[in-house]
């Protein structure tokens, strides 16, 4: 009896929801300067989330060289590997390197 009280009070928030949404006005119609203004601002944040992508990728780029640095004065060698949307977000898919799965395998040592 419990839980068809809960989903009975559910019920009635939802439909109670659902009828305070539907009474609301619609949003005022813009006119053509609010339009400008909104391409326009659309623009410098397209241009900005530009500007921050290519910052995050040099200094990931900063911080692999680091790394790879560092392994190397300790001996050891690194090798990158890039993922397949890596070479396909950058548009040069027919320069990156190409991961081959049957290729990797080969070259792994055998389980005895």
């Amino acid at each position: 009896m419990t839980t068809f009280r809960a989903l009975f009070a559910a019920l009635m928030v939802v439909a109670t929801f659902g009828l305070a949404v539907a009474k609301l006005p619609p949003p005022p119609p813009m006119d053509d300067a609010a339009k400008a203004a909104a391409e326009e601002k659309k623009g410098k944040d397209a241009a900005a989330a530009e500007t921050a992508k290519q910052i995050q990728a040099r200094a990931e780029d900063r911080v692999a060289a680091h790394y790879i640095a560092d392994q190397r004065a300790k001996g050891i060698i690194v090798t990158p590997q890039m993922g397949p949307s890596a070479a396909a977000t950058t548009g040069d898919a027919a320069k990156g390197p190409s991961y081959k799965p049957e290729k990797a395998m080969a070259h792994s040592p055998a389980k005895k």
